[in-house]
C-alpha cells in the first residue's frame, strides 16, 4: 500500500486528489497539509512514501518545504503537483530534491502513474522536464574547468556513455535504441550509476553532471 500526503492551500484540490488517489486498491491518503510548514510536520510524523506537492502556498511554499522534508525525512519522495508550466519552478523544485513534476491538469491516470513511479523509488523525469533543467543551466554562467569528482572514475566506459545520454534528456527506451541494448539492462547500468555517484535519481543525476562540470552548458544538445 503506497501512503500519500497531499499538500495544496485548496481545500477543493485536495478533496479531489484524494478522490482520485483512493480509488486505486493499492493508495491511500495518510493526511493532508494546506501549507509548506504543515507539509514539513506531517511528513515527518506520518512517513508517508509520496508527498503530492504544490509551489504558491502560504506561510511556506512547496519549494522550499521539498528542501526540509528531503533533509529531514529520508525515504519520503516529493512529487510537485502545480498548475504553473515548465518554467524556473521546475529547475527550483528539482533541485530542492523533487522526484517528479506534474501539471495539475494532467488526466486523473497520468497523476496516478506519476505517483507509481516515484513511489516505487524511480524519478518522474520527461524528456520536457530533463530538457527545461539543462537550459536552465545553458541559460547561467559555465561553471569553472575542474577535475572530475572521484566517484566518476568508478564509472564504466558503458556506464559514461549512458550518464551522457541521461544528461541529453533521453529516457530508458531511448537510450535502449542508441546503445543497442535491452531496457533492463540500461535499468541496471542507471542504477549502478546512482549507486557509485551517492544519488537519489536521475533527475539527480542531470544536475550533478552540470554542477560538477563533467558537462558545459551548451554541449549536450537535446534530440527533437
Amino acid at each position: 500500500m503506497t501512503t500519500l500526503l497531499l499538500v495544496d492551500d485548496q481545500s477543493l484540490v485536495r478533496v479531489g486528489l484524494r478522490k482520485i488517489l483512493e480509488a486505486e486498491a493499492d493508495m491511500t491518503v495518510a493526511g493532508e497539509a494546506e501549507n509548506g510548514e504543515q507539509a514539513v510536520s506531517a511528513a515527518a510524523r506520518l512517513r508517508p512514501d509520496v508527498v503530492l506537492m504544490d509551489v504558491r502556498m502560504p506561510v511556506l511554499d512547496g519549494i522550499e518545504a521539498t528542501r526540509r522534508i528531503v533533509r529531514s525525512a529520508p525515504g519520503v519522495r516529493v512529487m510537485i503537483l502545480t498548475t504553473f508550466g515548465l518554467d524556473g519552478y521546475v529547475y527550483d523544485a528539482l533541485r530542492a530534491g523533487a522526484s517528479g513534476f506534474m501539471l495539475k491538469d494532467a488526466p486523473p491516470e497520468e497523476i496516478v502513474a506519476a505517483v507509481r513511479v516515484v513511489a516505487s523509488g524511480d524519478a518522474l523525469l520527461a524528456p520536457a522536464v530533463t530538457r527545461a533543467v539543462i537550459e536552465e543551466f545553458a541559460r547561467g554562467p559555465q561553471p569553472p574547468a575542474s577535475e572530475p569528482p572521484p566517484a566518476v572514475a568508478e564509472l564504466t566506459a558503458r556506464e559514461q556513455e549512458v550518464l551522457a545520454l541521461m544528461v541529453r534528456g533521453m529516457s530508458n527506451p531511448e537510450i535502449c535504441e542508441r546503445l543497442v541494448i535491452s531496457e533492463a539492462t540500461a535499468k541496471t547500468h542507471v542504477a549502478h550509476i546512482l549507486r557509485k555517484l551517492g544519488l537519489r535519481d536521475r533527475v539527480q543525476a542531470v544536475i550533478y553532471a552540470y554542477e560538477s562540470g563533467l558537462v558545459a552548458p551548451g554541449s549536450a544538445p537535446t534530440d527533437a
